[in-house]
């Protein structure tokens, strides 16, 4: 671990653009340490998935990524054979006898996510994301993997890690991970920032944004995430947001202007149709007096 205390991590990843509050820096440094993957949880857009890419950053390690879905097996996430290429062997050998074992080879291997976590001699942050929306079969495979790292092929053998990866999951809570991965992780649970943190992260993500812009888009969307809203817009909702507004030459927030883009923060029409007209004006009004 290149890291000897939790503030040179602090540093390290608000040098890569993210700006970790102390226990989020705090369960990285401690994976780091104790070479445990660390499970990040929160809803969705509070910046768990930033995280694994700024803790990659900060180690000059590569990021690889695992985005998990209904469904996922282990042919998606972890090997497959590649059977075009095999049947190119063949038909390039009919003159002579090809055997299984040059069939099953492992250039014939195609490593999926996790096998490439496990197979390589780089420095490699796995990021698993999603874990929630994975089948609990998976899951269950998955505790095997964390617990050795090292992935059995039939064909070839036992392929284990040299170094182990460092491991962030992430998940949004759709379903409860089972107790059995919590046990081999540390956990954290990313809550939406505070607005001056939140602030903060506008002007370090879009530099060119006016800070009264920042501070207003910042302050709207805390008052949107107040209201009863089928979803409330996240972090990356704000940055997009607020790039947006500077793509069209705003310098402050005004109800024609909130009216026009609201579909980039508000992703539901029934959102959109609830808070547009007379809610973004009194919005606007309640920010501004809790300047």
């Amino acid at each position: 671990m290149r890291f000897r205390t939790i503030d040179e991590l602090e540093s390290a990843l608000r040098a890569a653009d993210y700006l970790p509050d102390r226990g989020l820096a705090t369960a990285l440094f401690l994976g780091l340490a104790l070479d445990k993957p660390v499970l990040l949880e929160g809803e969705a857009g509070v910046g768990k998935t930033e995280a694994a890419k700024a803790l990659a950053a900060s180690l000059d390690a590569r990021l690889i990524r695992l985005q998990c879905y209904e469904g996922l097996d282990v042919s998606h996430a972890v090997y497959e054979w590649n059977y075009p290429r095999q049947l190119l062997h063949i038909r390039a050998a009919q003159e002579g006898s090809v055997s299984e074992e040059e069939l099953f080879g492992p250039e014939f291997l195609i490593r999926r996510p996790l096998l490439e976590a496990i197979d390589t001699d780089e420095q490699v942050v796995l990021l698993i994301d999603e874990i929630d929306r994975a089948d609990e079969e998976f899951e269950a495979y998955l505790l095997e993997i964390l617990s050795d790292f090292q992935v059995t092929v039939p064909e070839i053998g036992t392929i284990q890690a040299e170094h182990a990866p460092r491991v962030v999951l992430t998940s949004n809570r759709a379903r409860e991970v089972h107790d059995a991965l919590k046990r081999r992780c540390l956990y954290h649970w990313i809550d939406y920032p505070t607005a001056q943190k939140e602030y903060e992260i506008v002007l370090a993500k879009v530099p060119q944004a006016p800070e009264q812009l920042a501070r207003e888009v910042v302050a709207f969307v805390h008052r949107l995430r107040q209201a009863d809203l089928t979803k409330v817009p996240g972090i990356a909702e704000t940055l997009d947001w607020a790039a947006a507004l500077l793509s069209l030459g705003a310098r402050e927030l005004a109800p024609e202007l909130v009216d026009e883009t609201l579909g980039v923060v508000l992703k539901y029409e029934e959102d959109i149709r609830q808070v547009r007209g007379e809610a973004v004006k009194s919005y606007l009004a309640e920010t501004a007096a809790g300047r």
